[in-house]
């Protein structure tokens, strides 16, 4: 992915394409390839949808921060790491790809059992879902008191 910058303006461009010589303002340059950027919130899903939607987010991103509200939802180190193979299993082989795997905040949910799913797992961050704001967010937090 390029970005080239024109005008105050970030234009994003696939990468390959053909620029002419990157220009210089005040001695800076303004041009900027990535080569494979990170998604830092991507819904995944499960089943199904998987291997399609692993496929596209790998052709373009080298790693993904993965939404963890499935049904049910991602709460433990067993869940994290089942979903996660899942992902895996699901990426074309000279993929890759890396799923950063994210652990679903419940009121059940302990510190002692997001230090175990650390731990166990391949957590990169918690997701907070206020319950029911959001598609499979049925089972997330009533209330931060919940979360002491």
């Amino acid at each position: 992915m390029d970005l080239l910058r024109s005008g105050g303006m970030v234009n994003v461009c696939r990468t390959g394409h053909q620029f002419h010589q990157p220009k210089c303002y005040n001695g800076a340059m303004d041009h900027l390839t990535i080569t494979r950027p990170d998604d830092w919130h991507i819904h995944l899903r499960d089943e199904a949808a998987l291997p399609t939607t692993v496929k596209d987010v790998g052709r373009v991103f080298r790693r993904a921060i993965v939404m963890p509200n499935l049904v049910p939802p991602v709460t433990s180190a067993e869940a994290v790491n089942a979903y996660r193979e899942r992902i895996i299993a699901a990426r074309p082989a000279d993929n890759p790809f890396e799923p950063l795997m994210t652990l679903y905040l419940t009121n059940q949910l302990t510190p002692t059992d997001i230090e175990r799913a650390i731990d166990e797992g391949h957590i990169t961050a918690c997701k907070l879902y206020p319950a029911g704001a959001t598609t499979n967010s049925d089972a997330g937090v009533t209330s931060i008191a919940n979360l002491d």
